[in-house]
């Protein structure tokens, strides 16, 4: 039986541990060639290490398939561009990028340190900018070459970046910025035969160990949100059948999955004048505000209102 991704070229990044391994995984036993992509840091972004790249190449090759490992940091200029490159010398051509890599250091803003912002905003915001524009100018150099093309990206976001959560001011920016170039980048590249969205999941990884997700002992909560369960969604993004669906955002996590509608225009009102006037504003806001969604919590819905006294 043929593979959803039989003959398409993958590139993963972040790709050693996680849900990146479980993509690479999955997106192998569909038939696809992988370029497993990581560094082998740790979660914090320092250290490196050859080992879990190519761990999970040796998976795949022990199960039949192809795959190359690659150790290139995709959030240096030069890096991107010589893991794209790696791609091709080994396979020839590259149908799917998936942006998957990123690091954590959590801290309140307050007590952030000026690395740790721009450390974290590199590794998500840069290194899937830097991926997107490589592979966006490699796509278009095929399209414009008479070439049609059926081309995919798929960035990660995090339920952080879409609706915001205490303590993760670098990596919630990180990944607003994500959605957003996600969105942007869908525009831009369509008219090549690309599509690009973006997934939010949430599952079980060395990141979110120690979050408190879900308690230690609970199996069943556990199994729910194993990484893998994140890669069937993102392998059918990268296949043939997803055509038409692009610049969107999936929440998922577990069993459920569902499409963030992100900002849209609420509540408005005209100024009696040529602009606003303060005593206007203070009566206009308030009731704006009042009729107006409250902001979504981490599960993506609006919360229940506050009890009144």
């Amino acid at each position: 039986m043929a593979g959803l991704c039989d003959g398409r070229v993958v590139v993963i990044t972040g790709a050693g541990r996680g849900i990146g391994r479980a993509h690479a995984l999955a997106f192998a036993a569909e038939g696809a060639r992988v370029v497993v992509n990581d560094l082998g840091a740790q979660v914090d972004g320092t250290g490196s290490s050859t080992g879990p790249a190519g761990e999970v190449v040796e998976t795949i090759r022990a199960a039949g398939g192809e795959a190359i490992a690659n150790g290139d940091d995709v959030a240096s200029w030069e890096g991107a561009q010589r893991l794209l490159n790696a791609a091709l010398e080994a396979f020839g051509h590259v149908d799917v990028v998936v942006n998957n890599a990123g690091i954590l250091r959590d801290r309140m803003i307050v007590n952030m340190t000026e690395s740790e912002w721009d450390d974290v905003i590199r590794v998500h915001l840069k290194g899937t900018f830097a991926m997107t524009r490589w592979a966006g100018a490699y796509f278009r150099e095929r399209a414009k070459a008479g070439e049609t093309l059926d081309a995919r990206i798929i960035n990660t976001t995090s339920a952080s970046g879409i609706y915001g959560n205490v303590g993760q001011a670098n990596y919630g920016a990180a990944k607003a910025g994500i959605a957003s170039l996600t969105i942007i980048a869908a525009m831009e590249l369509g008219r090549y035969g690309v599509t690009v969205n973006a997934i939010a999941p949430v599952a079980l990884t060395r990141m979110t160990e120690n979050l408190g997700i879900v308690a230690p002992d609970d199996e069943q909560a556990r199994a729910a949100l194993a990484p893998d369960n994140i890669s069937p969604l993102v392998v059918w993004l990268g296949s043939a059948r997803s055509a038409g669906i692009t610049g969107r955002v999936f929440d998922i996590a577990g069993h459920h999955v569902d499409v963030a509608e992100g900002w849209h225009a609420g509540p408005g009102a005209e100024a009696k004048g040529v602009r606003f006037t303060y005593g206007e504003l203070d009566e206009l806001i308030p009731q704006l505000v009042a009729q107006a969604r409250r902001n979504a919590d981490m599960s993506g819905h609006e919360p229940p209102p506050p009890p009144t006294a």
